[in-house]
């Protein structure tokens, strides 16, 4: 899923540090529409997604001489994106009871990740959206910045402000989750009961 290398553009970064106006709408150009991809993955609704790529353009052009240029420019964009959704969402207190519960309590039966990506496969990507949208806060930004950031379990760890041990359980769970809501709606649309 991850994409392909892209080249990363150091120069048009300079200038735009420097204050070039041009180079900035390079590089919001250049990268907008994949972290507006990004947010809409991540929050409930189209409207949350335009909100918060442009508050994401406007922090990180204040924010911009902190990149440190020896790393991934894009992965330090996606890292910021991340940051600002899952704390957006922490701010309306989306999360839901249920994750909260306690470590104990949740299902370790691995599942089948095959079964899982033939689900997906099987789904337009609204309906995998509106899938994503059933999850609790914290499954849904584990599986975005996972699966469609393909971001570390490091990356992982930091952007949801959890122990890196824990990433693991929260991805397990969430797939389980989503496994769960796929196959509830293949059988409503198949016509079976639940």
């Amino acid at each position: 899923m991850s994409a392909p290398a892209k080249i990363e553009p150091v120069e048009t970064i300079a200038r735009a540090r420097a204050g070039d106006a041009d180079a900035w709408g390079q590089l919001y150009k250049e990268y907008a529409p994949a972290i507006f991809r990004f947010c809409r993955r991540a929050l409930p609704t189209r409207e949350d997604a335009e909100d918060a790529t442009m508050e994401i353009f406007a922090d990180l052009q204040r924010k911009l001489g902190q990149y440190d240029v020896t790393r991934s420019f894009t992965a330090w964009l996606y890292r910021v994106s991340a940051n600002h959704c899952w704390d957006l969402l922490r701010r309306r207190k989306v999360r839901q009871g249920k994750e909260t519960e306690d470590v104990e309590t949740l299902p370790l039966e691995h599942p089948d990740p095959n079964q899982l990506d033939r689900l997906i496969e099987q789904r337009t990507s609204q309906e995998v959206r509106r899938a994503l949208d059933k999850l609790g806060a914290r499954a849904r930004m584990a599986l975005v910045l996972r699966y469609y950031s393909d971001m570390s379990y490091d990356e992982i760890a930091d952007a949801l402000g959890v122990r890196r041990a824990f990433v693991g359980v929260v991805l397990l769970r969430a797939r389980h989750e989503l496994r769960q809501v796929l196959g509830e709606s293949s059988a409503l649309a198949a016509g079976g009961t639940l």
